[in-house]
């Protein structure tokens, strides 16, 4: 992901004391000092989520306005088409949509969430959220190609918390007005114990029910500190939200996607609305759209290693009788599934579930079968 190495460049969260307070081992991410774990462990934070809810400081994410000079979603809605393959124009009052910003052959510059503003009299913006180590990239390529009417505005003043787990809405339902009431990728204005402002998404990336509640910095250890204080809730580090997200089948980008992936070789297709599809107009249309309808030349695919060893990002995938058909994009040990999980790219032939592979690990081709995603089920509130 582009992490600094160099302690005396690093960025810190508002949360930083608080997470050395509670003995949280830190460690270098995307430019910050972020919490790898906490005294419970990896796999005691996995399961917890999995459980109850867990609680992550996602701050160093990028958040950021979009916002037309005429007020208008649909001028809004234009010029971020004009970069990414999602609907926007038909976006509703307060629903989000993940998406990807692209370059000219079709490649993922970075996957984002975009929000149309929850009310009605804030119309014509966009919330957007993009990954840490992608962001100021993110915010000079939008920039650059925004029409004059349009402007771009980083929110580097906001904090942003991920609770995420079977038990999150239980948690907030007394803290947010209204949180227990939302769908899935819906958000809403609202406030933490009637003070604090909030913008909330029922949204995340754990494959969990959960939420993301933006605020001001200033008041997010405010939030954090209530937040902890339920015993349902625990405080997750980066260790437990991969190996969650890996088990749910979601990309990490610098890693399952790139630049050298399109969205249809990384199997997020189902972001790319039928309109779109179908009109184009965003960049690399036409690779997309071939591949769309003749298919890639290679695909994204969970990988089972059929015995206790992982398989790492980088091992080399292999036909059965030896011929290089992939490589994987993302592995590890899944607590949920109680074994070892992986995700990569092989050769479209090879991608049906079930297909025997060899992984190649410390020079030794380890079994394993192509897998159906996500490993773990997802457990969204699409209907409330």
């Amino acid at each position: 992901m582009g992490a600094d190495t160099s302690s005396t460049s690093l960025q810190r969260t508002p949360l930083y004391e608080l997470h050395v307070a509670l003995g949280a081992k830190m460690v270098p991410f995307a430019g910050y000092e972020m919490p790898v774990q906490y005294p419970l462990g990896v796999l005691k934070e996995h399961l917890h989520t999995r459980d109850k809810a867990g609680l992550f400081d996602v701050s160093h994410m990028g958040q950021a306005v979009l916002v037309a000079a005429d007020g208008s979603h649909a001028t809004v809605a234009a010029a971020l088409e004009a970069l990414v393959p999602a609907d926007i124009l038909n976006l509703g009052l307060g629903q989000q949509r993940y998406t990807q910003l692209l370059n000219a052959d079709g490649g993922i510059l970075d996957d984002l969430m975009v929000c149309r503003s929850p009310d009605a009299k804030d119309d014509g913006g966009l919330m957007l959220i993009v990954n840490a180590a992608c962001k100021h990239a993110d915010y000079a390529h939008i920039s650059k190609h925004l029409p004059a009417d349009v402007t771009l505005t980083p929110m580097p003043e906001r904090a942003l918390l991920a609770l995420q787990g079977p038990q999150a809405a239980e948690v907030l339902a007394d803290r947010v007005r209204g949180a227990a009431a939302m769908a899935f990728m819906t958000a809403r204005s609202s406030e933490f114990d009637k003070v604090i402002d909030l913008h909330i998404s029922r949204s995340g990336y754990t494959g969990e029910d959960g939420y993301e509640l933006s605020m001001p910095a200033k008041d997010a250890a405010t939030v954090w500190k209530a937040l902890l204080a339920d015993p349902r809730v625990q405080p997750i580090g980066l260790g437990a939200r991969d190996s969650l997200r890996l088990e749910a089948g979601l990309c990490l980008y610098g890693h399952d996607i790139d630049e050298t992936t399109s969205p249809i070789e990384a199997g997020l297709a189902w972001s790319i609305q039928k309109r779109r599809r179908i009109e184009g107009g965003f960049p690399g249309a036409a690779r997309i759209q071939d591949e769309i309808a003749n298919g890639p030349r290679r695909r994204r695919v969970g990988i089972k290693p059929e015995g206790r060893a992982p398989a790492r990002e980088g091992a080399e995938v292999v036909a059965l009788l030896g011929d290089p058909i992939g490589a994987v994009t993302s592995g590890g040990f899944g607590p949920t599934v109680n074994g070892p999980v992986a995700m990569g790219y092989v050769a479209a032939s090879y991608a049906a579930p079930g297909t025997p592979v060899n992984l190649m690990v410390r020079g030794k081709a380890l079994p394993a079968l192509v897998a159906t995603m996500p490993f773990a089920p997802h457990r969204y509130a699409r209907k409330i």
